[in-house]
């Protein structure tokens, strides 16, 4: 058992008591909890905006599309999720936990496998939610739909505050009253990334009679009897191609390249012959008024429907910085190490930028991160030196090769960045050797056979892996539920008591290693 401490490389800032300040946080999805559970440990008054009925996010499965813009096209989209109905994490769940609060199988029904559906996330994070009662901090169905600096002259202290505009929302997105205005001293985005598509630029798509991006996929009954052209081979193209299968007519599936397609590699070899309807083809030239689509080597194939699972891009219409922040599709920035623009920090910060990373854990040490520099405990950079860092993580990515829209990939450049990120900038427990060893098994196994990798049995993993899972579904399911027991009790209390205040949150990082 041991406790953890601030690392030595976190500059704190000594000699000053926490400074107790108002905080928006944007988004009550995986970061924005986050951010809200770390704000409110270090005393911050913390107010989160969702526009949603409730908490989770992307989690918060929504059977609806944006039937009037199929390909999201509008920014910003009516519908925030854009998970469909068959989704089951591609990471193990013992990696995807929050330091003191892990992802572990529950009881009563719920979905126990190591890479769960997206109904068993939701219920995690409710649980989250829950036993750190974060309940009372979230404004449900509040859109936040401007937020600016208040003039300088017009803030008490001379410091930078936020004027956030908000309005309230019906089930169906629609504004209902007049929108409310308040001022904070700090303002956190945390309103996710994987909303708004990012389209390709196709030859004749503007005129192609049915065409969506997955964001607006949910089953695959609506397709029944017709073919299909699924543009982009990465998760969400590969998960909705194989699930077309069983009710199209044909499947073709447009690879990154000619070469890709000529020359599969062996998973994509392996799921082909496993779906004999499904065929590979090269990237899409052409969508022709004809109703065929021409693709890079000459071929053509007859289509009722195309679906672009090409990803998305960051969209935060509602952000007013006077240019001090750009968001330019796959960047947001300048951001210093992904959370702070050196401009406003730390008044403004992001959480939840990052891609390819262990989340909910990198996206904690963020809100850690941004909580002790609001608090008056982490010292930030001066401004031109987090501009300076800026640049030289720009300038490093452009020599490996990794496209602008990739900026927000953390290990793009240092496989161990979004490992070493965490041991930089908060006190949060390192990674367990084991659980390293378990996703980095799980992401070869996945590229070997996409299909059958989630499905793999615990005797099938090393030694060290054995021994970790067996601590840690005792050790940290014991921890778990021992936060909602408390959080009950407290809450029990609090009724019996008529008391309105909250009870107060766990020290930081008092966690065991599993």
């Amino acid at each position: 058992m041991h406790s953890c401490s601030a690392p030595g490389s976190m500059a704190m800032a000594s000699g000053r008591a926490p400074e107790s300040k108002k905080v928006c946080v944007v988004g009550a999805g995986m970061s924005g909890l986050a951010a809200a559970r770390e704000l409110r440990r270090e005393g911050l008054a913390v107010t989160v905006m969702e526009q949603r009925g409730d908490v989770g996010g992307q989690w918060l499965y929504d059977p609806r599309t944006d039937g009037s813009d199929p390909l999201g096209a509008a920014a910003p989209v009516r519908v925030h999720s854009s998970v469909y109905a068959s989704v089951r994490l591609i990471s193990p769940r013992e990696c995807m936990g929050f330091s003191d609060f892990q992802f572990v199988p529950r009881p009563g029904g719920r979905d126990a496998r190591r890479f769960p559906g997206h109904r068993e996330v939701l219920s995690y994070l409710k649980d989250f939610c829950a036993a750190f009662g974060l309940a009372g901090a979230v404004r449900l169905n509040t859109k936040v739909v401007r937020v600016a600096m208040v003039p300088r002259d017009a803030g008490a202290g001379g410091g930078v505050k936020w004027q956030v505009r908000s309005v309230h929302v019906d089930p169906d997105g629609g504004e209902e009253g007049s929108p409310t205005e308040e001022v904070f001293d700090a303002v956190v985005v945390a309103n996710g990334h994987y909303s708004q598509p990012r389209l390709p630029s196709i030859d004749g798509m503007a005129a192609w009679p049915r065409r969506l991006h997955s964001h607006s996929y949910r089953v695959p009954d609506p397709f029944r009897g017709e073919a299909v052209v699924v543009v982009g081979c990465g998760e969400s193209g590969l998960d909705i191609a194989t699930e077309l299968c069983g009710v199209a007519r044909e499947v073709h599936l447009a690879a990154r390249s000619v070469e890709e397609a000529a020359t599969p590699s062996p998973m994509m070899a392996k799921l082909l012959a496993n779906h004999a309807g499904i065929r590979l083809r090269p990237p899409v030239e052409r969508l022709r008024e004809d109703g065929t689509v021409a693709f890079a080597d000459g071929s053509l194939a007859a289509a009722d429907t195309v679906i672009y699972c090409t990803g998305y891009s960051y969209s935060i219409p509602f952000l007013d910085t006077a240019g001090l922040v750009a968001v330019d599709g796959g960047r947001v920035g300048p951001l210093y190490e992904h959370t702070f623009p050196p401009a406003l920090a730390p008044s403004l910060s992001f959480v939840g930028m990052p891609m390819h990373v262990f989340a909910p854990w990198f996206f904690q040490a963020q809100a850690r991160w941004v909580a002790l520099a609001l608090a008056g405990r982490a010292a930030l950079p001066p401004e031109e030196e987090m501009l300076r860092a800026v640049r030289e993580d720009y300038r490093a990515r452009e020599a490996a090769g990794v496209p602008a829209y990739r900026t927000h990939s953390i290990p793009a450049v240092n496989p161990n960045e979004h490992l070493e990120f965490v041991y930089r900038h908060s006190d949060l427990p390192r990674m367990e050797e084991w659980k390293v060893e378990l996703f980095l098994t799980s992401l070869t196994d996945a590229m070997d056979d996409r299909e059958a990798f989630r499905d793999r049995d615990d005797d099938d993993y090393s030694e060290s892996v054995r021994d970790g899972l067996r601590r840690w579904r005792r050790v940290a399911g014991a921890q778990y539920e021992a936060a909602l027991a408390a959080a009950a009790a407290a809450s029990s209390d609090r009724a019996r008591a008529g008391a309105d205040a909250e009870a107060p949150l766990p020290a930081p990082c008092q966690v065991s290693h599993l």
